[in-house]
């Protein structure tokens, strides 16, 4: 290590000391990589987790997957990778307000939906049930995959080779466990759950709004929606509906990250929580809305689930999609040499199953609806 690594390193050490809490993860704590490397001249570990991941192929990916609407529907609604903007944003703030580490959190939200396969949900499901004698198609292990085995960027090992940190908290993720056997998750990593249920509950309803899958006075009939638009009339008299909307929207996101941040700092405050053993240690999670804000989630996320993830132009379009990935699935297992070159290179050592599943999971909506032969 040089002069400049040292210099750095107590430069962090002395920063976190004075602006993290002491239940943040601090970087000059962290366990490492799997594959050791010497530190960067000025880039602490946590910001280096960030900028390989911002820089794989598989973030890049996201821009062309979509979330929920499949289908060419216009440029509105969500995809895979404005959602993971919205979650780093969202998930910053309440991170700098609990004081924790603004730089892993980012790295967890950047990472938390490359795994994701085309279509959304959709995809997921199909994949799952296509590889289900070789263990299932998860996206969040698939995330985890990815960043250790499939990203092929660095000569002197395999993957991204981020930060245990990163790794343990996307596995926590895996098949919705909260600990995976290590106690309850890093806060930085209970935000980015968070922040993801924040957006999931917004974003998609004002997508679906935009969309016409909704009308604004039927979502107004649900607490959460009709206090959020209380507050946004008191201080506007005269909206039209769309300005109305969107600053509803923007009220109801308001609402769900005040009220976390302060049953979560009354929580770390009740619970005595001094250090990120102490959180590990706990009987339950901390970073959690207050128990009215959760009924109302509860009761918008059933609203969501009937009116609009059932809704039947989405159901239509998630079973075009689900048959198209099903057919690719069988297609390229019965011919496997097909598959591109890179991946051919996998099938000995991994099986034809999982090396399909990866290639197909890793395409875009567009490029499997062109294997597909439903784009010309």
């Amino acid at each position: 290590m040089n002069d400049f690594d040292s210099t750095l390193d107590s430069t962090t050490a002395e920063w976190e000391s004075l602006w993290l809490a002491p239940y943040a993860m601090h970087s000059v704590d962290t366990v490492g990589r799997e594959h050791e490397e010497s530190s960067h001249a000025y880039r602490a570990p946590y910001q280096r987790d960030r900028d390989r991941i911002v820089h794989s192929s598989a973030y890049r990916r996201l821009a062309h997957k979509t979330q929920v609407f499949t289908g060419e529907k216009g440029d509105y609604h969500r995809t895979r990778l404005t959602h993971t903007l919205e979650v780093s944003s969202v998930a910053r703030t309440i991170g700098r307000v609990l004081r924790l580490n603004e730089d892993l959190i980012e790295s967890l939200a950047l990472m938390h939906d490359i795994g994701h396969p085309p279509f959304g949900h959709a995809g997921e499901e199909i994949l799952d049930e296509c590889c289900v004698n070789c263990g299932g198609f998860n996206h969040n292990q698939q995330a985890v995959r990815i960043v250790t085995r499939l990203e092929d960027r660095y000569p002197d090992f395999p993957g991204l080779n981020l930060s245990k940190e990163i790794l343990v908290g996307q596995s926590s993720r895996i098949r919705g466990e909260k600990s995976s056997g290590r106690g309850q998750a890093l806060l930085e990593v209970q935000v980015v759950d968070a922040a993801d249920s924040i957006a999931y509950d917004t974003h998609d309803a004002d997508d679906a709004l935009e969309l016409g899958l909704l009308d604004l006075d039927e979502l107004l009939e649900l607490p959460l929606w009709s206090d959020a638009a209380r507050r946004v009339q008191r201080e506007y008299s005269a909206l039209d509906a769309e300005q109305l909307r969107r600053a509803v929207v923007r009220q109801v996101i308001d609402i769900l990250v005040t009220d976390l941040v302060d049953t979560t700092t009354g929580q770390l405050k009740a619970a005595n929580i001094e250090s990120p053993s102490a959180v590990a240690g706990h009987d339950r999670r901390l970073v959690v809305p207050s128990r009215e804000v959760f009924e109302q989630k509860t009761q918008l996320e059933k609203f969501l689930f009937q009116r609009v993830y059932r809704h039947p132009a989405v159901l239509a379009e998630r079973s075009l999609a689900g048959d198209a990935l099903r057919e690719m699935f069988q297609r390229f297992s019965k011919h496997p040499e097909g598959l591109p070159a890179k991946s051919r290179e996998q099938l000995e050592q991994t099986g034809v199953p999982r090396v399909v599943c990866d290639f197909l999971s890793g395409m875009t909506d567009r490029c499997a609806l062109e294997e597909a032969g439903l784009r010309g």
